[in-house]
């Protein structure tokens, strides 16, 4: 492409990333102005007054810092079970023949078709007769075996189905079992799938809000999601600035696990739709 054609497709691309950039510099630069710069009009891009209490207030009015923590540590375990769930599933649906291997691959596909909310009830009265309600254990459990690794699972599927086979007859050949093959062949050249595995599980699990708000009841062990619908006056009226501080520093760690793994995760959706 010529110079002209390059600053003109270039220039065509930033202004269609408008609309998906400027609601997150919204949210940025409101988060330091007073509430009542807010929703002034016009808006302005930058705060007329820099106001940096509202993220001071975000951890007196809430135990933020622990809050945090919680939807941290959680995704993160999420993420790293889902990613070892999913590849070994995946793996064996693409790799391991046994008798009704396709028919039992749809039977576990029709877990996407299943809404949360459907599940929600029978999973409270699961997890209170166990009395793991007002734990995190239900936010951990659920989404690694449950439908949210169905999405991780045919995607590992997907890659592994697209591996040449002569890698693996090569490990045979060296004297390598199974789950040898698994570990030490195919596992380290998923890795493009596995990005694209953690980014959609980090996510998933940084957004959940509808489990915590039935398995939590006590502040201190709330999540993310759940913690930015507190910031509210003494009225029951949100407290725009100091919610917008907490989602800011709320969508921090989802731009940086994105902008860590966004190699992988395109080269993940690439290979998923090669084979099979």
């Amino acid at each position: 492409m010529s110079r002209r054609v390059k600053l003109a497709l270039y220039g065509l691309l930033c202004v269609l990333c408008v609309p998906f950039v400027f609601p997150t510099w919204w949210m940025v630069t409101s988060s330091v102005k007073p509430i009542s710069d807010i929703f002034a009009f016009p808006p302005s891009l930058l705060p007329g007054r820099w106001d940096f209490s509202s993220y001071g207030r975000v951890f007196e009015l809430q135990p933020f810092a622990q809050q945090y923590w919680n939807s941290l540590y959680i995704a993160a375990v999420v993420t790293v079970g889902t990613m070892a769930v999913a590849a070994m599933a995946g793996y064996a649906f693409a790799r391991i023949r046994f008798p009704g291997q396709n028919a039992l691959f749809v039977v576990v596909l029709i877990g996407l078709l299943i809404p949360s909310e459907v599940t929600i009830v029978p999973l409270f009265q699961m997890f209170h007769t166990a009395g793991l309600t007002d734990t995190h254990w239900p936010l951990i459990l659920v989404p690694i075996l449950g439908a949210p690794s169905v999405l991780a699972t045919f995607i590992m599927r997907q890659f592994f189905i697209a591996l040449p086979g002569e890698l693996e007859e090569a490990a045979r050949v060296d004297g390598l079992g199974r789950f040898g093959t698994f570990a030490r062949v195919a596992l380290p050249l998923a890795r493009p799938a596995l990005g694209a595995v953690a980014i959609f599980t980090f996510l998933h699990s940084w957004n959940l809000y509808l489990e915590p708000i039935v398995f939590l009841s006590t502040p201190a062990r709330f999540t993310l999601p759940q913690a930015l619908t507190q910031f509210v006056d003494a009225y029951g009226g949100p407290m725009w600035n100091v919610q917008l501080a907490a989602a800011s520093m709320t969508a921090l760690p989802v731009l940086v696990v994105f902008v860590l793994a966004q190699r992988q995760f395109i080269e993940g959706l690439a290979h998923t739709g090669l084979k099979g």
